[in-house]
Formats: C-alpha cells, sequence, structure tokens
C-alpha cells in the first residue's frame, strides 16, 4: 500500500520523531511510504517525495518538520477538499496520515467524505488543545522552553523590584500559560477558558507588596479575553500603581529540540499510526490517554478540552 505522511499547520517539537517512526515501521510492514512536502497545500501541489530509512536519518532530536508544514485555504473550501480526494486518488495512495492541530483534524474529517482511502491523524501542536489525547506532540518542550524565559526573566524582576506581565502562545487554550504558571510561581494567570478580574488581581499585587513581596510577575496566555500583553500591561499599571514590564515569548516556545517525552509520544504514536492501518482503522485521531493509547474520531476532536481544574484552584493559595 501506498502511505502519504503530512506535517500541516504550526509546527511543533517531536514532530520529527513521529515522521521518523512512521516511516520506518511502514517500511517494515512493506509498506510504500511517500513524503508530502509543504502540508495540505503541497497534497493539492503535488509535493510529492519517496521516503526510505535514510530519509529520516538523524532527524529523531530535531524541532519543527523534516516534511516542512502550513496552512491551505485552498483545501479550506469542497473544490479544494474534492481536489484533494482525485490526486490521492489518481496517485494511487491508499492512506494518509496527517500530523497537527484541530484545524487539520477538522480537514480530514471532510477528506473522508470525498476519498475512500484509510486516513489516520496525529496530534501535533504546542497548545495541547485537541480532544482524544491527554498531551500532544510538542506540548511537552514548549512548555520547558517558556519556563526555561521565565525563570531567567525572574531573575531580572526580582533584581530590579519589577513587575513583569509575560505571555505565552495560546489564543484559545490556556494549557501553556496554565502549566508555566504553576511551574514558575507566578501571582496568577491568565487563560482564555476563565474569566480574567484583572481589579482582583491588581489588588491581590498591591497587598503583596505590602506583605514583603519584592517583585511580581504575571503569566498571559495570548488569547485572553482583556488583551494582549500590551493591552493589559496598560490596565494593569494604572491598577497597581507602578509601570508592568511586558515580555512576549512567542516563536521560542516552538523551537528548539523536542524533550524526551515528545521524543518519546511521536514515536509511540507514529508506530502506532501504521499499526492501526494494518487493522484497517480509518478515520481517527492517535492520542494517549491515562497512559494508554486511544483512537478518537475526528469529528469527535473539535469537543472542548478542559483544563485540570485542581492546578486552577490553586493559583490564589500558592501565590500568597
Amino acid at each position: 500500500m501506498k502511505v502519504g505522511i503530512l506535517t500541516s499547520g504550526g509546527d511543533s517539537p517531536g514532530m520529527n520523531a513521529a515522521i521518523r517512526a512512521t516511516v520506518r515501521v511502514g517500511i517494515t510492514k512493506g509498506y510504500t511510504m511517500i513524503g508530502i512536502m509543504g502540508g495540505l497545500q503541497g497534497l493539492l501541489d503535488k509535493l510529492f517525495v519517496k521516503m526510505q530509512a535514510r530519509s529520516v536519518a538523524n532527524i529523531i532530536h530535531r524541532g519543527g518538520t523534516l516534511l516542512t508544514t502550513g496552512r491551505s485555504k485552498e483545501f479550506r473550501t469542497t473544490e479544494g477538499q474534492k481536489k484533494a480526494a482525485r490526486i490521492l486518488e489518481e496517485e494511487g495512495f491508499g492512506a494518509l496520515v496527517a500530523i497537527g492541530g484541530n484545524g487539520t483534524m477538522q480537514g480530514m474529517d471532510k477528506l473522508q467524505k470525498y476519498w475512500s482511502g484509510q486516513i489516520i491523524g496525529l496530534p501535533g501542536t504546542i497548545d495541547n488543545d485537541v480532544y482524544g489525547t491527554d498531551y500532544s506532540i510538542g506540548f511537552d518542550t514548549a512548555v520547558n522552553n517558556a519556563i526555561e524565559a521565565v525563570d531567567k526573566i525572574r531573575d531580572t524582576a526580582q533584581a530590579f523590584d519589577r513587575f513583569f506581565l509575560i505571555e505565552v502562545m495560546g489564543r484559545h487554550s490556556g494549557a501553556i500559560a496554565l502549566n508555566v504558571g504553576i511551574s514558575c510561581g507566578a501571582e496568577a494567570i491568565l487563560v482564555p477558558e476563565t474569566p480574567t478580574d484583572l481589579q482582583a488581581i491588581a489588588k491581590d499585587i498591591i497587598e503583596g507588596r505590602k506583605r514583603g513581596k519584592s517583585f511580581a510577575f504575571v503569566i498571559v496566555a495570548e488569547g485572553d479575553e482583556e488583551g494582549d500583553a500590551m493591552e493589559i500591561s496598560r490596565k494593569m499599571s494604572k491598577l497597581v500603581g507602578e509601570e508592568c514590564r511586558v515580555s512576549v515569548l512567542g516563536y521560542i516556545q516552538r523551537g528548539g529540540n523536542p524533550t524526551r517525552q515528545d521524543r518519546i509520544l511521536g514515536t509511540k504514536l507514529g508506530a502506532y499510526a501504521i499499526d492501526c492501518l494494518a487493522r484497517g482503522e480509518t478515520g481517527v485521531l492517535l492520542g494517549r490517554m491515562k497512559g494508554e493509547l486511544a483512537m478518537t474520531p475526528f469529528a469527535d476532536t473539535t469537543k472542548p478540552k478542559k483544563l485540570d481544574e485542581y492546578l486552577i484552584s490553586l493559583v490564589d493559595s500558592l501565590s500568597i
């Protein structure tokens, strides 16, 4: 069988580990493995390359994605999805493995309406917002990257007795913000999933100063309802009565060598994708839930994924 593999949407550390495992385990099963460059647009543009075992040598430790990635406006249309199905059929593909986030899984759900081949999805996104897996490929690395950066900013905040607002990625999910904030001892953590009360946060910071706290920092997800870091800092500076310094971590969170967890997760899910194809599975996202490998239909991956409520409940108590 001819199996295509692509990465779509934002890159995430560990994608290369998943590509490597999918290709090599696929070859051992006798499949012809075809890499699709540039994501879904690459599929529409027929950017295909045959993958050998050596094609994926020395990539497990690298961030980003060997196959490159991107987003496709054309694929979002019904015409684009039908075109992709036609290309897959004409080129003799029997299966497709797609690594990406929510948008990718929604795209695969639509593609399977027009194509009879098998489709398997792997969760590759630093946001960890895909329903059907406890952790997505890249999340652990992104959190560790952010923690390292925040720890360095914390040193400066403490040295100068300053108030910092640090923005991490997460347009629709506060998973990175929550984990980084708890790990670094933030005064407050602002996430899209919960209402933000800036006045209450300002009051806590002022009272903390009175109790002898020499510095303060707040972690905010970029998608918080109060706005981005710059907008929130202007509001907080007025409420607290001192300048709120801003640091936006941005794409530094995406890069770098994947952690052990992301390498193992990518490897397990990549290999499992081939096992599932061999069993005839299709139309599912593969993930790890409660320590076990799991399958979730594409249609269910759009369900909201809740943050750890117990961690959220600890923020106020830990910041006194």
